[in-house]
């Protein structure tokens, strides 16, 4: 079994959880931020695929395990203080000639919404309609 001191490299919160970056391989579009505990981060390097810790369901999240839009990872960095992790990702479970959904709302990004004006605005459209694809 392989060494896993390289997680006690990386600063956890008092939750013991670290930020995560997810950013597109390709296009290098910043996908989605959210959360990984120890073990998290331990099953993505393993699996090669992303998990992360769901605060909302209090659980490991197999990004993809309901949606199938799931997160090749090809790189996990970690920034200057150790606190942050980046990862590469490419996102599955789409018609390859489309962009990709990362997002829960059905679009590519969970960053869609742009200040514009004093208001948030839509940036980006719906790709797929949520109620399909969580069917």
């Amino acid at each position: 079994m392989a060494s896993t001191n390289w997680l006690d490299e990386v600063k956890w919160d008092d939750r013991g959880l670290v930020p995560v970056i997810a950013q597109e391989r390709g296009t290098g579009d910043v996908l989605m931020f959210a959360w990984m505990n120890r073990e998290a981060l331990a099953l993505t390097a393993e699996r090669g695929q992303a998990v992360y810790w769901s605060r909302s369901r209090g659980r490991l999240w197999h990004k993809g395990e309901e949606s199938g839009h799931f997160q090749q990872v090809h790189a996990i960095r970690m920034d200057c203080d150790n606190d942050v992790l980046l990862l590469t990702i490419t996102q599955l479970g789409h018609d390859p000639a489309e962009p990709g959904i990362a997002c829960h709302t059905g679009r590519h990004s969970c960053f869609f919404q742009k200040l514009e004006n004093g208001a948030w605005t839509a940036a980006e459209p719906v790709l797929k309609d949520p109620a399909k694809i969580y069917e």
